[in-house]
């Protein structure tokens, strides 16, 4: 095989080797690492984390960033978990809400991040107010709105608990195959996967995202609405937000205003080791699954391994560098 070849190959493919390489070494280091158990635990530790990722990759592909991600999926949280507790919990914090099927509350909790990333899109599109700076406003804005719901008469700031059955069951429980119990979060984050990765292949949008990243003055002359792609991009990353939160109120089983908070740095952290490119215009699904997998498997395996939680800080913080330093070197390669 010619070493050119396999070169590229690695060099294209460097995130891949990496967890490849992450998973043989903690096998080598603990065999006992390798079983069903550790690798459902896994997969269902990255399910919801692998949902905010694919929102933040939509925004990042289009050579934004959202730092509001984390706190939208806290407001969903609080307002999910707000309207789905158990009737007879003593600390309801609608005491009067009548049993509301499951659906609704997730959908008004989606909804409401979704309009607030649709606003983020608006500023960020029509007054051109850097993505960065548009969102730090927002991540700020949020926290002090999810924090008056929060804390709420007569009962004041404190988790939001005793959370229905049919909730936990449908962020904690699974179904059984082959004698295995998978985690309804892994199926989720399939279902979501699928679609986006639909989204962002197969239909117009996705063409004009990957577009708008790469050129938005070339895309704009092309005729792309850039304006209205943006805004559709971040309505659709703050449903999968507002999904995520509903995910992790139900898997936790409580909520409160600090629900999600620094999510979008693992999120963004997760893209760009995952390929999303910082310039815009590249990224891929299962870039973005890969990225999220590999700081899971550093988080699992490595405590697993009993390894300091501060020898994990710095392996992940270097990974990160190095996989910027990748990044920054392929755009340099096709300027």
């Amino acid at each position: 095989m010619n070493l050119n070849v396999v070169r590229k190959w690695l060099f294209d493919n460097v995130i891949y080797a990496v967890l490849l390489l992450l998973v043989l070494v903690i096998i080598a280091v603990s065999p006992d690492f390798f079983t069903v158990t550790n690798l459902i635990n896994i997969l269902s530790q990255s399910s919801s984390r692998i949902i905010i990722a694919l929102g933040v990759a939509g925004i990042l592909i289009t050579a934004g960033t959202d730092l509001s991600a984390g706190r939208m999926v806290g407001l969903a949280a609080v307002i999910s978990a707000s309207m789905l507790q158990a009737g007879d919990y003593a600390y309801k914090m609608y005491p009067n809400l009548p049993d509301l099927p499951l659906f609704v509350p997730i959908l008004i909790a989606m909804a409401a991040t979704g309009l607030i990333a649709a606003l983020n899109g608006v500023i960020v599109s029509k007054l051109n107010v850097p993505p960065f700076i548009a969102t730090l406003g927002m991540m700020i804005g949020v926290y002090g709105l999810t924090s008056i719901y929060f804390d709420r008469p007569p009962y004041g700031a404190q988790p939001i608990g005793g959370l229905s059955q049919k909730f936990t069951t449908f962020a904690q429980r699974g179904i059984n195959i082959g004698g295995t119990e998978i985690p309804y979060l892994i199926l989720y984050a399939i279902i979501v996967s699928a679609i986006i990765w639909v989204v962002w292949n197969k239909t117009q949008l996705g063409k004009n995202m990957y577009a708008i990243g790469g050129n938005p003055e070339a895309a704009k002359v092309s005729g792309v609405n850039v304006a209205k792609n943006l805004i559709i991009i971040y309505t659709i990353a703050g449903l999968l937000y507002g999904l995520t939160g509903t995910l992790e109120a139900g898997r936790v089983g409580s909520a409160t205003n600090n629900t999600g908070n620094m999510y979008e740095l693992d999120a963004i952290a997760a893209c760009v080791v995952g390929g999303v490119s910082l310039t815009g215009g590249i990224g891929t699904v299962p870039g973005v699954i890969t990225g999220v997998l590999i700081f899971q498997v550093i988080n699992y395996g490595l405590a697993f391994l009993g390894v300091s939680p501060y020898i994990q800080f710095i392996v992940k913080g270097a990974i990160i560098i190095v996989a910027v330093a990748f990044d920054m070197r392929k755009h340099t390669k096709k300027k």
